[in-house]
């Protein structure tokens, strides 16, 4: 049983390092990168909508405060004439149209609520956003560095600019011997 258990680890690990050799971490930050773009420009959609909408709450607010205004001269108007039927359904209209405004206004502030949050929301995707493009930055420079590094046996940069191991050697002595006579 412990070969059989060894066997399928060391089969499990060699999948894994070629799972991740062929997730190319530069390739998978940058679509990382693409996607948090998209999600943020969606919000600032939603964002940019849903002040509209708050705009046009407002305006409406606005138009219903005017109605409740000249209702009040109508009101009197109908009470000098002795006009109660009259009254009675400005009075009705009156009540509706205050109700409607105070809906709107619970509308208005869940709005304001909805609209602080995504904005706080997009304020830190955009914070890690930018954190993302600097990792994506740093890590094409690795591997545009890798890719000069593997350019050279073993990764040796020494063997890449053609420095011969006699070359190594003299260089050797003469620091040795600099630094004895001192």
């Amino acid at each position: 049983m412990a070969l059989i258990t060894r066997i399928t680890r060391l089969f499990r690990a060699d999948l894994h390092a070629v799972l991740d050799r062929i997730e190319e971490p530069d390739v998978l930050l940058r679509q990382a990168v693409r996607e948090m773009e998209a999600e943020l420009a969606g919000d600032e959609q939603r964002l940019r909508r849903l002040q509209h909408e708050q705009a046009r709450i407002a305006a409406r607010r606005q138009e219903l405060a005017q109605a409740l205004a000249r209702m009040e001269p109508e009101l009197d108007l109908c009470f000098a004439s002795a006009r109660e039927d009259l009254a009675r359904a400005l009075v009705k209209r009156q009540l509706e149209t205050q109700r409607g405004a105070d809906l709107l206004a619970r509308r208005e502030a869940a709005l304001r609520d909805l609209i602080a949050a995504l904005a706080a929301r997009i304020a830190e995707n955009r914070a890690r956003l930018d954190g993302m493009r600097q990792k994506a930055e740093l890590l094409a420079e690795e591997v545009a560095g890798g890719v000069a590094a593997d350019a050279c046996p073993n990764g040796d940069l020494a063997a890449g600019t053609g420095v011969r191991d006699e070359e190594v050697e003299v260089a050797f002595l003469r620091e040795k011997h600099r630094r004895v006579r001192s």
